[in-house]
């Protein structure tokens, strides 16, 4: 399993009852999680000093219950790769909204570490590397492959998110000549990229397994991220860098991503495939909270 284990400002106190325990910055957050099945002892006095609590409806979805928590704040995190300072910072700005998010998920910091320190190589050795972030939410991969040296297209169907991903930009230090916005639907764009011969050295995807683009066009995750895939491969240079694959779904396991970056994009630009569970160390007991699975595929 991949960590996620280089946080300062995020961590899981503990989990039980299908609830996480965490803090954010100096905010303790319970909030339920489908991973969550075991019933352990709530030994720790934080589960009595919560800032929000999060309540799961037997209806569907649920609603926040605020005990002293400010409408917005904001967390930091440091790039390994840049080894200390100020200089590989991002900064990102939290708010509870609708079905218990916060606006970040904290699991993919291990693959901004694995990603930033490929890009900062490249950028080292004066290479210019365009990356292509697709279901970019707020932008944490889009602030992470910015500050190590890439020029990011941002694409996402939510115009508020893109919004407030711009904003994580902007208190993260990205420049803006480094990044590109697009509220568009993300395979739709693609194809557009494609017929327009503009492509990518690197491709970030991080899809949801359910949602609607911004007219209405229906995504699920298991009928259409083979077809993905493969119009993505297409926008890659002959000289690729890396390929990311996120999931959140259960039924797409390690294996499962593997596969279907080995069967597309390995036969086309070689290179290997690695595929892992990433997850979340929780303080109290050492053990760890799977948080889903990415795909990885690099050049070399």
């Amino acid at each position: 399993m991949w960590l996620a284990n280089n946080w300062k400002d995020y961590e899981v106190l503990d989990t039980s009852g299908g609830d996480k325990l965490e803090r954010w910055g100096k905010y303790i957050l319970r909030r339920p999680d489908p991973q969550v099945i075991w019933n352990t002892p709530k030994k720790i006095p934080e589960w009595k000093k919560i800032n929000a609590h999060y309540h799961r409806s037997d209806r569907g979805g649920g609603e926040w219950e605020f005990f002293d928590l400010p409408k917005q704040w904001s967390i930091s995190y440091d790039l390994p790769s840049f080894k200390g300072g100020s200089e590989g910072r991002l900064t990102f700005h939290l708010k509870p909204f609708s079905f218990k998010h916060t606006g970040l998920f904290p699991e993919q910091a291990v693959n901004w570490d694995w990603f930033s320190s490929l890009i900062k190589d490249q950028a080292a050795k004066g290479r210019k590397i365009k990356v292509l972030n697709l279901f970019a939410y707020t932008g944490g991969a889009t602030c992470a492959a910015a500050k190590a040296g890439a020029h990011v297209t941002h694409v996402d169907a939510s115009k508020g998110m893109t919004t407030w991903a711009k904003e994580n930009a902007a208190s993260s230090g990205v420049s803006e000549t480094s990044t590109r916005w697009i509220v568009d639907d993300c395979m739709k764009f693609v194809e557009r990229e494609i017929r327009r011969g503009n492509f990518y050295d690197a491709v970030i995807m991080d899809p949801p397994s359910y949602g609607r683009g911004p007219k209405g066009e229906v995504w699920k995750i298991e009928d259409s991220i083979f077809d993905l895939i493969s119009v993505c491969s297409k926008v890659l240079k002959d000289d690729a860098l890396f390929f990311l694959i996120n999931s959140y779904t259960t039924g797409l396991q390690s294996s499962v991503l593997t596969y279907m970056m080995e069967t597309i994009i390995t036969p086309r630009f070689g290179g290997s495939v690695a595929s892992d569970e990433i997850g979340l160390p929780v303080t109290s007991n050492g053990l760890v909270l799977p948080c889903g699975a990415s795909g990885r595929w690099t050049s070399s």
